[in-house]
């Protein structure tokens, strides 16, 4: 059968899924730190009150031209109305269940909590830094890694100068932490 007389479904099967962000882990709280949680809302307002009545508008006058079979720009729009939709929705979901956890509060302690910015070295003398964030914020080329990553979930509790094993997919591999640092608090909430 010629591919275009098949059709999309149009359910809700597949709604959530699609390269979006991973699945929190069951009973898991969605932490997320100020900054991310205004990032991903000001994303939803910019989808809600921008890009989806510009390609409502545009889906529309597609609409007019006629055959809406061989419409690219219908098509196009209307795939592209869906992903929007399935965005907005995941958005949606995740900012109703979000905890925001300000790193700030712990500012000049040792001891490692979400938002931390950690430095440790390996066996191998091998030095990395990363920070601790949310699952929906982070940005690996930054080195950000979601508190739910085993490199974080090692890290946890931990203080400046312990020791700490961390199973990687080759065997345990021992860690020191370097340095523990958080961002200062604003001047202008104090």
């Amino acid at each position: 059968m010629n591919k275009a007389f098949t059709r999309e479904p149009e359910g809700d099967a597949d709604d959530d899924e699609g390269p979006a962000l991973p699945a929190l882990p069951a009973g898991a709280r969605n932490y997320i730190t100020p900054a991310g949680y205004q990032r991903l809302r000001a994303e939803l307002m910019t989808l809600l009150d921008v890009e989806r009545p510009k390609m409502v508008e545009t889906v529309s006058w597609a609409a007019k031209n006629g055959d809406r079979s061989e419409n690219g720009d219908y098509l196009y729009g209307k795939k592209r109305l869906r992903e929007i939709d399935r965005r907005i929705r995941f958005l949606t979901k995740r900012l109703d269940i979000a905890e925001i956890a300000d790193p700030a509060r712990h500012h000049g302690n040792e001891q490692i909590f979400f938002g931390a910015t950690v430095t440790y070295v390996n066996a191998h003398g091998d030095e990395r830094t990363i920070t601790i964030k949310g699952i929906d914020e982070v940005d690996n080329l930054k080195g950000e890694v979601s508190w739910v990553a085993p490199i974080a979930r090692a890290l946890l509790k931990a203080r400046e100068g312990d020791s700490l094993q961390l199973q990687t997919p080759g065997g345990l591999e021992a860690i020191e932490v370097l340095a523990v640092s958080y961002p200062a608090p604003d001047a202008g909430n104090s």
